[in-house]
């Protein structure tokens, strides 16, 4: 039976009553009991009971503009901080703002403020008064240097973190009935894990609890709301289950994951659960498949790896998988991991309608295209170089592919440019991507970081140029024996050697080859006006010697890295060398660029084809790199993004 949905003021969405035990994004607390929420099923929304009936708006003390602060129920940004407690406010954490002058406070520092004076302190035995000026301190209970309003005592002169002063010395714990658990302040025993033996988050050089006999430790979360000692939830098993507080090495029947310690146990089965296991959702829509996926208790006899980890599902546990394609499985876990889920429940929700179609097909080899509904597109496979003619979609140029030719203008599209679907789930967001023919300006891609002003998946300043866009799950590269997948984030790019923000990788046991998407989609043949002839692209050479030049900046080039080779000529060409900074930047149009100065200029993107390369404005060389820019009505040329002083992308694209 399906809860009662209900309406909050507070909120645009219906909201249903949570029935889990997951953690609460609301005030930041978790839930006190399994019943004690409310979450939504067409966001990342979660409130409790008690914070619900929260006013909109509210006067607070320590606010000196005249203008309420209203509770803001979307996205905080990372930078912003409470203005009470001085911690960061995280995402989807609810809390008060004023905008006029940027003041924010935690929803849970406005509903429990520290008292102003504790008669009877934990750890002191005075009086200690809250200090209403900020000032820079060091802490009597833990040792660590604070600024901000601590606790004093007059009589000693001593301070005392805010913190510190709401937790005693020894606490008797429900998940450790035998002994009582003592605070400690600094880096937890060697001999411990240095992790919470219920949560398992790493404990840093911090206030923790612990139990010296049996090697038990608490944060200081799980220590105020620690999971309930026995859990009945429909939703995650039929049994009541009971908590097992002490490491032990199980497989979670829930998610398919290994864990290491204080797992749910069900005492009339088999079933075992790490404690935060459940609250997942039944139908979801996530960035590693085209199609809906449905949780299972039971996967059933497979023999598959994990879409998004690439590690082996156990067929014996619960997961994710697609009804349509039986090959398709994902730990429960992984399914749900905020860069992969759009935190939305599609279970009785109407599936999306599909995609539009990129083109209608007119007549054999002739379609009209989305982005050129005015005239007919012509496709032409005679594998014929086009001479300095370019992709209206990616910029890069028409060399031997097939591609579509406007029977009436100068547009062109690569054959595949035109296939790209109109909208497209990728790795790098949780949301699909809409594809959009047109910017009015330029825009960095998100994935290889490369400069483009053609076709753009999403919205500037998140957009996906479609070369990177085109990533679908795996990359068979000629670089390596093995395919490539998108698991995790950063990583080291095995061709550049250089750390990015994200790469594809091998995830073959002890391989650790990785590509950042810069390398991976480098073109593999291109041309070049230092030769005659076309060049292809070289992996490195480990066992070369001798030096290496590059023929177009004439300085060294490192065989170990990738490089562009004739194999007619022998030259040897530095990758950025031969494709330049505003490589996905379209020849013969306008951008407009924000310099260090806040000064906007409009530019020009032109070939740099001339007889005679002209001297960059900035670096007083010779322009090198095949495109180039020029500050419109002047003969000024900047050759490289350094060279421009660009400071960031221009907010009104």
């Amino acid at each position: 039976m399906e809860p009662e949905m209900v309406r909050l003021p507070i909120h645009e969405h219906w909201l249903t009553p949570a029935r889990d035990n997951r953690w609460g994004k609301c005030c930041g607390l978790q839930f006190k009991t399994i019943s004690d929420g409310y979450n939504c099923r067409k966001c990342r929304y979660f409130i409790h009971k008690s914070c619900s009936n929260c006013p909109k708006e509210i006067n607070h003390p320590s606010h000196k503009c005249d203008k309420n602060l209203s509770l803001i129920t979307n996205f905080a940004s990372w930078s912003v901080r409470c203005r009470t407690c001085k911690e960061t406010i995280q995402p989807y954490i609810q809390n008060y703002e004023c905008q006029r002058c940027e003041f924010n406070i935690h929803l849970d520092c406005v509903k429990y403020p520290p008292p102003e004076v504790i008669d009877f302190p934990q750890n002191h035995d005075h009086k200690l008064k809250l200090e209403m000026v900020r000032s820079s301190f060091t802490c009597f209970t833990c040792g660590k240097g604070g600024s901000g309003y601590p606790y004093k005592c007059h009589e000693c002169d001593l301070a005392f973190h805010v913190d510190c002063e709401k937790y005693g010395a020894e606490v008797n714990h429900p998940s450790h009935s035998l002994h009582t658990l003592k605070l400690i302040t600094g880096k937890p025993p060697a001999y411990t894990d240095g992790n919470c033996s219920l949560c398992g988050k790493k404990i840093f050089d911090e206030m923790f609890y612990h139990c010296s006999a049996c090697n038990f430790t608490l944060d200081l979360r799980c220590v105020s709301l620690p999971p309930p000692l026995n859990l009945h939830d429909q939703n995650t098993h039929n049994h009541e289950l009971t908590l097992m507080p002490k490491l032990i090495s199980f497989t979670c029947t829930t998610c398919g994951l290994h864990g290491d310690r204080s797992p749910y146990v069900c005492l009339q089965c088999n079933f075992t659960s790490h404690n935060n296991c459940s609250g997942f959702p039944w139908v979801i829509n996530i960035n590693r498949h085209d199609h809906r996926v449905s949780r299972t208790s039971l996967l059933g006899i497979i023999d598959s790896v994990c879409g998004v980890c690439r590690k082996k599902m156990d067929w014996s546990c619960g997961g994710y998988s697609c009804k349509r394609c039986s090959e398709s499985t994902f730990h429960t876990k992984c399914a749900t991991r905020e860069d992969v889920w759009d935190g939305i429940e599609m279970k009785d929700e109407p599936e999306e309608d599909e995609p539009m179609e990129p083109f209608e097909v007119i007549d054999e080899d002739i379609i009209r295209h989305f982005s050129h509904i005015e005239h007919n597109l012509k496709l032409d496979k005679s594998g014929t170089f086009v001479e300095e003619r370019s992709c209206k979609a990616c910029a890069y140029p028409i060399y031997h592919d097939p591609f579509y030719s406007c029977m009436s203008c100068d547009f062109l599209l690569h054959e595949n440019c035109a296939k790209h679907p109109t909208r497209k789930r990728h790795v790098l967001s949780n949301k699909p991507y809409i594809l959009h023919a047109s910017q009015r300006n330029y825009s960095k891609c998100k994935a290889c970081g490369v400069f483009f002003n053609c076709f753009i998946y999403g919205t500037f300043p998140f957009g996906l140029d479609v070369r990177c866009a085109s990533f679908s799950g795996s990359l068979v590269h000629p670089s390596h024996q093995h395919p490539l997948f998108y698991t995790s984030p950063k990583g080291v790019c095995s061709a550049c050697n250089k750390e990015t923000s994200h790469v594809l990788r091998c995830v073959e046991d002890e391989c650790g080859y990785a590509l950042d998407f810069k390398c991976a989609l480098l073109p593999h043949e291109v041309k070049h006006r230092v030769d005659d002839h076309f060049l292809s692209l070289c992996f490195g050479e480990r066992d070369a010697s001798g030096k290496y030049w590059c023929d177009i900046c004439e300085e060294e080039t490192d065989p170990t890295k990738w490089f562009y080779t004739c194999k007619d000529c022998g030259v040897t060409l530095h990758t950025n060398c031969v494709l330049g900074d505003f490589r996905g930047l379209e020849p013969e149009t306008n951008i407009v660029l924000d310099d260090d100065w806040m000064q906007m200029t409009l530019y020009e993107t032109v070939r740099n084809n001339s007889m005679s390369r002209p001297l960059c404005y900035k670096c007083k060389y010779h322009c090198i790199f095949p495109i180039i820019l020029k500050v419109t009505d002047e003969d000024k040329y900047f050759c490289s993004i350094s060279c421009c002083d660009i400071k960031t992308l221009p907010f009104y694209n």
